[in-house]
């Protein structure tokens, strides 16, 4: 896997770094995923961060 990168995942409602997961490096979009965020107890929309 010499080709991915790990990235931090933040929950946009309250901004609590909550995921790690790796993606190609060949991709230059941030990643966003719908995930559960266990601060706010719901899924919401989460961003990758630098």
């Amino acid at each position: 896997m010499a080709d991915s990168k790990k990235v931090i995942l933040t929950c946009t409602v309250c901004l609590s770094n909550n995921y790690t997961t790796t993606r190609r490096k060949t991709s230059t979009k941030r990643l966003e995923l719908m995930k559960f965020c266990p601060k706010c107890g719901k899924k919401t929309l989460h961003k990758e961060t630098k």
